[in-house]
């Protein structure tokens, strides 16, 4: 392929652009705010778990209390009645007034053993309660800094869109000035190059893949015509040949 010498070396112009915008694109997808945001999102989702299930305990104990005083109001009202029966001697036999006794002994037992549930219940629900607030708390606090993380990281991320933007626009500016055919396979060398398509001879040197080209290569290189497309023989990118001045 032939182009100008000129062309030629507005392709390390072209060249520098194209590397401009993959550092911004790389920039953008290694910020640290991404893998801050990752984390805090997971941070998130396991405290929010947490929550659910701390709520759920509050409504199983609610219930267990609620129960608890629910089975307690007939035990209560079964020992007055029954305390009330005794001392106003409506039971005689003695018989009778020891199974009574042993009755009222039972129900306070029972009443005992209902109130020390619905104490723990009470403890154990003070202590979700505690436990809910505090969770919440932390969730309004990660959701906090999590707000001020991706805003931070929206902000870079379009202030590298407007210098891609910028650079987008200076390169296809110049590539409008250059042969088609020598941008297409400049193109096509970039993409399968790892993103650099041209580089400059600095000495013996490609600037692309860092090698010495043997004698004979160099030899072919600066002995051939201007508008001659040389590439280097170690790794095919486009040879920008110092001898050629702008």
């Amino acid at each position: 392929m032939k182009a100008a010498a000129s062309a030629q070396l507005r392709l390390l112009d072209l060249q520098a652009e194209d590397t401009a915008i993959a550092q911004l694109n790389h920039r953008k997808t290694a910020l640290p705010e991404h893998a801050v945001i990752v984390e805090g999102k997971a941070a998130h989702a396991k405290l929010g778990a947490s929550l659910v299930g701390i709520r759920t305990q509050l409504s199983d104990l609610k219930l267990e209390m609620e129960k608890a005083e629910a089975d307690l109001v007939p035990v209560r009202e079964r020992l007055t009645r029954d305390i009330k029966r005794r001392d106003d001697g409506l039971v005689t036999d003695p018989r009778g007034f020891a199974a009574l006794n042993d009755e009222i002994e039972h129900l306070g037992k029972r009443i005992s053993d209902l109130e020390d549930t619905e104490l723990e219940a009470m403890e154990q629900l003070d202590s979700a309660t505690a436990e809910e607030s505090r969770l919440a708390d932390e969730i309004a606090e990660l959701e906090h800094s999590l707000r001020a993380v991706i805003a931070a990281r929206d902000e870079q991320i379009a202030q590298a869109n407007a210098e891609i933007g910028e650079r987008q626009t200076k390169r296809d500016a110049i590539a409008g000035q250059m042969p088609a055919d020598l941008v297409v396979l400049y193109d096509r060398i970039r993409v399968k190059s790892g993103g650099l398509g041209a580089a400059e001879l600095k000495g013996r040197r490609c600037a692309g893949c860092q090698l010495e080209a043997t004698a004979s290569a160099l030899a072919g290189y600066t002995s051939a015509a201007a508008d001659e497309v040389v590439r280097c023989e170690e790794c095919e990118r486009i040879l920008v040949r110092a001898a050629v001045e702008r």
